[in-house]
């Protein structure tokens, strides 16, 4: 198995962070036994974590455990340093690009790294992304927005085609989710409802703005947590590109003729759903990804496709493995 989602954080020490932005950059705080730990965002608690997220040795003994050959992780979002000065920004997705390259060189046939980019930037993002991509990564993590500049933004879509010429795969990650703290106050509903909003909206944004009619189709683009509510919709969008002009005024054709130029990992916890995917999206266009190892992961990995009555053996071999490869060249 290939699992194409998850994720680490490196040891970064409360005096690293300081010196990128005192109040918004992340750091590590591990108990004494380093059995537990805490990503911390200033001086405050974000999210309980274990050694998994930091600690190679400890990863792969859970991934022998549950099967899995290869996992591709890449920065938890809370890295990104979107909001940053973009000089700070790009100096630290260097840094944490040789950390993500740095934890998995012990393992390197089973841990492969994602690259970060300072998104805000498009010329030092797109510096950094080629950069990481020699040094060792085999492809890069976005987030689906940068500030208020959608995917459709000139910006991001320069950064799309730099990515699409250079052959550097892109994985789209929701972050900063919409809704504030007001609506959804408790539990979890920003990661429940409002994270794959922000997966479909950064789909439909590059469809119907028409960004894919300028972005080459060599253009390798995986989207998180099974596109969010993408599939679902989709007949939604269809059919109000038929009936109304200002959908679309700058999307030549069906929204539905583009989901062929999109990937998504198989995040959706539910067998009917991943039936709904597989069909909407393609059968070679589905990875296993488990978001490990954080606990709205896939438990255990792989376990979804592993157990769907509907899959053929071919189309589980390509969910597991056979499409990850493809797409992350990895042989």
């Amino acid at each position: 198995m290939i699992d194409i989602h998850s994720h680490f954080f490196p040891l970064i020490t409360e005096a690293t962070a300081k010196q990128f932005d005192s109040q918004r950059a992340p750091w590590l705080r591990v108990n004494e036994n380093g059995d537990r730990g805490d990503i911390m965002f200033g001086d405050q608690p974000f999210r309980p974590v274990y050694p998994a997220l930091w600690d190679a040795d400890y990863r792969v003994k859970e991934l022998d455990a549950q099967g899995v050959d290869v996992q591709i992780t890449c920065a938890t979002p809370i890295m990104f340093g979107y909001t940053w000065d973009a000089s700070k920004a790009a100096e630290w997705a260097r840094q944490m690009n040789d950390e993500a390259i740095a934890f998995c060189s012990k393992y390197p046939d089973r841990l492969k790294a994602l690259s970060q980019v300072p998104l805000q930037d498009t010329k030092l993002a797109c510096a950094e992304a080629s950069r990481a991509q020699a040094a060792g990564c085999i492809g890069v993590q976005i987030g689906n927005h940068m500030g208020d500049k959608d995917l459709d933004h000139p910006d991001l879509v320069d950064f799309l085609i730099h990515c699409a010429e250079e052959s550097i795969p892109v994985f789209v990650h929701p972050w900063d989710m919409m809704g504030g703290e007001g609506r959804m106050k408790k539990w979890m509903l920003p990661w429940l409802v409002a994270m794959p909003a922000e997966t479909q909206l950064g789909m439909l944004s590059l469809i119907l703005s028409g960004a894919l009619e300028r972005i080459p189709e060599s253009l390798k683009i995986c989207f998180a947590h099974g596109g969010g509510s993408f599939a679902y919709t989709l007949g939604r969008v269809d059919n109000a590109w038929k009936h109304r002009d200002i959908v679309r005024q700058d999307c030549p054709r069906p929204p539905s003729e583009y989901a062929g130029r999109l990937h998504t990992d198989a995040a959706v916890f539910d067998h009917a759903a991943l039936n709904l995917l597989v069909n909407t999206m393609g059968e070679d266009r589905v990875m296993m990804g488990s978001d490990y190892p954080f606990p709205l992961g896939e438990q255990p990995i792989g376990s979804l496709i592993n157990s769907a009555p509907d899959l053929a053996p071919e189309q589980r071999s390509k969910l597991l493995a056979g499409n990850a490869r493809t797409f992350f060249n990895l042989g």
